[in-house]
Parts: structure tokens; sequence; C-alpha cells
């Protein structure tokens, strides 16, 4: 789905059903140098099961054209943008690692926020900063090794043909390779390091709240959750995976939004 906003063309993947305004709505906000792909079995379910889906590629990610927005502030009013676009009004707001502080930010509009993978303040160290600026391609590989909680991917897990590694790798190398106005993975870093609105915009969330945690995650440690935590007393699913939970654990997150969504109808 094609959407203006911002006077630029943005893209929502719709889980194969045409978006219906009139349905409860989820949309799922995708984490750094990411874009709507990795939410396609969650955004298929939600949109063959009554839901209207927008799986958004945020400015500059993907199918969406408009340069990379620098702040979590800055996306989240995008975001509240793009729903107006689509006319939609309220929506569970699902997001992933960087996604999830956009889904925070933007929890006004959100009937029940999810957060996958998540933590605050999400501090990025200056050794990968500095990685990501210089060697964008050594960034990818040692994000794609912290990701996943396996030192090698099982054959054919979790279906046949699939390569977990491999394919975060070659999704990076897609986004960042289409963006030439900026360093995209360095922009997205720096995005969620410098984010210091956690607990204002949790002091504004009247929404029930879930957290969707991989239990061997090495990107976003569950253990950093405590503030947000204390202020939103979330109800936590944690599953056996790394900070790549979705992909990594797709039927154990699944479930775990399932009951999310149970709880927002």
């Amino acid at each position: 789905m094609k959407l203006i906003v911002d006077a630029h063309e943005a893209y929502a993947y719709t889980g194969g059903k045409a978006f219906d305004p009139a349905l409860p709505c989820v949309v799922f906000i995708h984490g750094a140098l990411n874009d709507h792909s990795v939410w396609t079995l969650l955004a298929r379910w939600c949109a063959h099961h009554g839901y209207g889906v927008l799986a958004v590629d945020l400015p500059g990610h993907g199918r969406s054209a408009g340069t990379p927005l620098t702040s979590v502030e800055a996306i989240a009013a995008w975001l509240h943008r793009l729903l107006d676009a689509a006319g939609a009004g309220k929506a569970v707001l699902v997001g992933h690692s960087m996604g999830s502080l956009i889904a925070l930010e933007a929890a006004e509009r959100a009937s029940t926020l999810v957060m996958i993978g998540t933590s605050y303040p999400m501090k990025v160290s200056e050794a990968l900063l500095t990685t990501a600026r210089d060697q964008p391609e050594a960034a990818m590989a040692m994000v794609t090794a912290f990701s996943h909680s396996l030192a090698s991917a099982k054959p054919g897990y979790p279906g046949p043909g699939a390569w977990l590694r491999g394919g975060s790798m070659a999704l990076m190398r897609r986004l960042q390779g289409r963006q030439t106005a900026v360093n995209l993975f360095e922009n997205d870093f720096q995005v969620c390091d410098r984010y210091a609105g956690g607990e204002a915009a949790a002091a504004r969330v009247s929404c029930p709240v879930h957290f969707i945690l991989g239990a061997l995650d090495q990107m976003t440690l569950p253990k950093h959750n405590a503030v947000l935590g204390a202020l939103l007393k979330p109800r936590v699913h944690t599953v056996p995976a790394g900070h790549a939970l979705i992909a990594e654990a797709p039927d154990a997150v699944l479930a775990a939004l399932k009951l999310a969504l149970q709880a927002s109808s």
C-alpha cells in the first residue's frame, strides 16, 4: 500500500489483504536497518484474522521515499501522519528494537502497545557507532552475530531453506546500498542511542502494554527494562531467542502477540 506523507511516498505492507480502516488496526514498526519484510508472518496472520495491517517502511528505508529521520520523536510524529493518511484512528502499535521506542513515543494513538526486543535507554557502544560510521559492512556482521542466539543456525531452522544470519546480512546490505543520502546504519544507531524521552513518553501511556523479550538477547538485554517496566507495568512474554527473536522464534512471538491482541479486544 502506498501513501503520501509529507509530500513523499510511504509504503506499508498490508499482509496480503487490502487495508480496511474500518477494521481494528495493527501497525508494525521495524528496527534499525530493517524494513517491513521482517514482519511477514505476523502481518499475514493479523491480516487474515480480522485486522487491518500496516507494516511500515520508515522514511528512507525500503520502499518509502524521503530522507531518513534523525530522532525517535520525529519518526513518531511521521507515524501519526501516516495513520491519518491511511484513515486509521487508534491502533495496536507493535515495534521491534528501535521500532519499540517509536511505538512508545507514538503511543497516544495506541489501543495496545507491544514492545519487542526493547530496552531503555537503548544506548549503543561507541565502538559499534564508530564501526557503523567507518565500516558499515563490519558493523552489520557484528550486529548479525550479536542478534542471533545460536553460534551457528540449525539447518533448515526455523523452516527449510531459511538461513537466519545470511538473510539478516542480505537485508541490511540491500537497505544500506539503496540509501545514498546518508549512512543509514549509523543514522539508525544514533536514533536509538540519543533517545532520552522514554520516561516522559511512558507517563503519557494509558493503554495496556506488552513486552516480548528474547531470553538470550545480547543487543537489548532484558535486565535493562527496569525503568520502563516500573513505569509501564507491562505483561512480559519471554521467548527462547536472541535479539532477532521475530526470525528465531516466530511461533513463540506470534503466540505472545495473539495474547496481546486478545487483551486489546
